[in-house]
């Protein structure tokens, strides 16, 4: 295979803003051999998430991982089909799943990589439904939002990946649930397809904090926030006692410079004896094998849907998760690679 057949992307420059085409830059590189303990693979399936956004600002690696580094290839959850093994842990045409780098071809060890079990649920779901955005959902509405049979549960970005899992799931366990979104096409979504109770467009909307109060008139028990900014601010105003606030993202924020301001709520959560608290997925790592299969049961079952977003072609991952940004897109961004042999 010559050096033109495979190729990484990497990060070029830290974005100012929304990134744009000159974040990234395609390299043509070599095909890598395999050492002892690693594997070739072939990349099928990227996952491109809105909060790879902070790893591409400049400064010190946190809790939540490390920072992209210039002209080092990019991250993201991946599946991956094995041409050649020399781990006893994987064999050969073996599906893999883990945070990979944006390339076609790739030589790893094989740390961090689980197989994709292909009796679970369709292969694509493991970067989706059943990958990291499923898992935030599930982990985050049930360990931290806690809601109760009857309670009225709100999610913000509500028709993308995670947020559509959380209403779902949300109906699931009883709750009423409000989803907002910024498109007719995500409300039309959110209600006529996925079932919720009502969704609010906040383009279209002036006040945000009397939308919510109409569309909740026994307040709000939980909130799952995906957005933050003045989103956050009018749920909150809403919120009930005891209510729970969980904060799994904050894209209206991922691409400003300062430190964001806003309203302080610590005055009213004494008030309401409420919970704000943010989390990672992995926080739950060792329970993902049982909330993997739950997730199956209910995908294979019809009670949770999910819709894709599938870009083609690799040269693509730039403009998927750009695309993001622009909160036109319904549903898991994906992009996929090549063709499982």
């Amino acid at each position: 295979m010559s050096k033109e057949q495979n190729k990484e992307i990497v990060l070029a420059e830290h974005p100012k803003g929304v990134p744009t085409k000159e974040t990234f830059k395609i390299n043509d590189i070599d095909l890598p051999s395999p050492k002892d303990g690693e594997l070739l693979l072939k990349t099928i399936y990227v996952s491109v998430d809105p909060g790879k956004r902070g790893f591409m600002d400049k400064g010190e690696d946190n809790a939540a991982g490390k920072k992209f580094q210039l002209d080092e290839a990019i991250t993201s959850r991946s599946d991956a089909q094995v041409l050649e093994s020399k781990s006893d842990a994987f064999k050969k045409d073996d599906i893999v799943h883990g945070r990979l780098a944006w390339k076609k071809f790739q030589a790893v060890p094989t740390d961090g990589l689980e197989k994709v079990d292909p009796e679970l649920a369709p292969l694509q779901t493991s970067v989706s439904v059943l990958g990291v955005t499923g898992l935030a959902a599930y982990f985050g509405l049930l360990k931290i939002g806690k809601p109760k049979k009857g309670e009225t549960v709100v999610v913000s970005g509500a028709a993308g990946s995670v947020g559509s899992t959380v209403a779902q799931i949300a109906k699931i366990k009883g709750c009423r649930v409000v989803g907002i979104a910024g498109s007719k096409a995500k409300i039309d979504y959110l209600e006529n397809e996925l079932g919720i109770d009502k969704g609010i467009n906040y383009k279209k909307t002036v006040n945000m904090e009397s939308a919510i109060k109409e569309a909740c008139p026994d307040g709000v028990d939980v909130f799952f926030d995906n957005v933050g900014g003045d989103l956050f601010d009018a749920v909150f105003a809403n919120s009930n006692r005891k209510s729970r606030m969980v904060i799994c993202g904050q894209i209206a924020e991922y691409n400003d410079d300062d430190q964001p301001e806003g309203p302080r709520p610590q005055h009213l959560l004494i008030k309401k004896s409420a919970k704000i608290e943010g989390f990672v997925v992995f926080d739950f790592e060792d329970e993902f094998d049982e909330a993997k299969k739950q997730l199956a049961d209910w995908y294979n079952s019809g009670k949770l849907k999910y819709k894709e977003n599938l870009v083609e072609g690799f040269e693509n991952i730039p403009s998927a998760f750009i695309g993001l940004f622009s909160g036109e897109n319904i549903g898991k961004q994906m992009v996929k690679v090549s063709e499982e042999e």
